[in-house]
């Protein structure tokens, strides 16, 4: 066996807590929501009973309104802040208030492809749809297409400079002590600043004020951002879900699913701007486009099939950004004014991310450019090990260590087809 492939799966061991996988130790010791669903894609290539449970364990915490929560405290752990006395969520199993990007639907595909077993995948497959419903109603009331998010960590690029501006109206006065215990697990230079992490939690505040209502946080909600990263992963979840609906044999769900994905497609399309060679937010406060240059406008890859000269124009632009770079694909353009290498989301290389824009690259006939990102991911892996992610001009392992969704993508990335997206 490739001596990496056993390392990541000692890892997923390692950060085992019971049928659900940490994304590492003491820094994050809770299950994440799309850390766990990139985790049950890895599991599905060697160990799909594992993989079921990666899964049903994240549904365990989804809430009656559909909502799966972006943090389910299965465990008690004083190693991490905000915790549930900050979220004062009312569940029976306690949770986050605000979810992260739906990939779940993504990964049960891949499961069921791997496993076809229908008596698990059918439980799971509504699970996905009610959080699929949730999506639209609670997230875009207004039937735009396109899905908000109401506080910067439901993207999962949590400190992105996509939010700056946004984030920039948010108070920093907050009724909950801010007590940081990320900068004791990892350097401080890598994280989000003090200022962020009381604008964070100033939102937390306010939607647990909304008793966690959907409709008082949406009127509510200082930050509100219709993001293209979130709605173009919705859409690919909509596109299995619709495949999963004919597989399982629940056909009366295929034109409710079809219907959504047609709107949201006509949505993300809209959001093409030539001029940048990228797909764009919408700050629905202020209703401006958000062209801070980050790696979510080309996420549209991953759930569109679009025309040649918009595809060429995207990898062009991939190609610009990555120059010179020991690690391909930076979060941030290189050089501009909020690109910071080493912090968190404002620069560095994420693995999973490299994953979703190679499935992308792959759907939109550009396999020799998916290629170059696949062998840099992997090489970035192989000689810095399974970092939370990488600075993309060192290639410096940055962040957590020994980390889970790190290591279900290189399970992923090397595995004999070469293929990742599953086909």
């Amino acid at each position: 066996m490739n001596v990496h492939i056993a390392e990541a799966k000692r890892i997923l061991v390692a950060n085992d807590r019971g049928g659900y996988t940490v994304p590492t130790e003491r820094l994050y010791p809770f299950q994440w929501n799309w850390d766990s669903a990139f985790v049950a894609m890895g599991f599905a290539l060697y160990d799909t009973d594992r993989a079921y449970r990666e899964l049903e364990r994240l549904a365990e915490g989804q809430w009656a309104d559909g909502m799966i929560p972006h943090i389910v405290f299965h465990q008690k752990s004083d190693t991490y802040f905000p915790g549930p006395n900050v979220w004062r969520t009312s569940h029976t199993i306690q949770t986050s208030g605000i979810t992260q990007p739906p990939v779940f639907a993504i990964a049960l595909k891949k499961l069921h492809d791997a496993a076809g077993d229908k008596a698990r995948s059918l439980p799971l497959y509504e699970a996905a749809l009610r959080w699929h419903r949730w999506w639209y109603a609670a997230r875009d009331p207004e039937g735009t297409g396109l899905v908000a998010l109401l506080h910067p960590w439901e993207s999962g690029s949590d400190n992105s400079p996509a939010w700056d501006v946004a984030l920039a109206r948010v108070p920093t006065t907050t009724d909950t002590p801010v007590l940081r215990k990320d900068t004791g697990h990892v350097n401080a230079s890598m994280r989000p600043r003090d200022e962020d992490y009381r604008r964070f939690i100033h939102l937390v505040d306010n939607y647990a004020a909304c008793g966690w209502n959907p409709e008082a946080q949406w009127q509510k909600a200082p930050f509100k951002v219709a993001e293209i990263q979130a709605t173009a992963i919705l859409l690919k979840a909509g596109q299995e879900l619709e495949a999963l609906a004919r597989e399982l044999g629940r056909t009366e769900d295929v034109a409710e699913i079809a219907a959504f994905n047609e709107k949201t497609r006509k949505a993300i399309l809209a959001q093409w701007r030539p001029a940048l060679s990228r797909f764009v937010s919408r700050d629905l406060v202020s209703g401006q486009d958000i062209e801070a240059p980050t790696q979510a406008g080309f996420i549209p890859l991953l759930s569109l099939d679009l025309e040649r000269s918009i595809t060429d124009a995207l990898v062009a632009e991939m190609s610009v950004w990555s120059r010179g770079l020991k690690v391909a694909f930076p979060t941030t353009k290189p050089g501009f004014a909020g690109w910071e290498p080493k912090r968190y989301w404002r620069g560095p290389s994420w693995a999973i991310i490299n994953w979703l824009l190679i499935d992308g690259l792959q759907r939109n006939g550009r396999p020799e450019f998916a290629e170059q990102l696949r062998k840099s991911t992997i090489s970035a892996i192989e000689t810095e090990g399974f970092a939370e992610y990488f600075d993309p001009t060192t290639g410096e392992g940055c962040g957590g260590l020994s980390f889970s969704w790190t290591a279900a993508t290189y399970i992923w990335l090397v595995k004999p087809t070469g293929n990742c997206s599953g086909d």
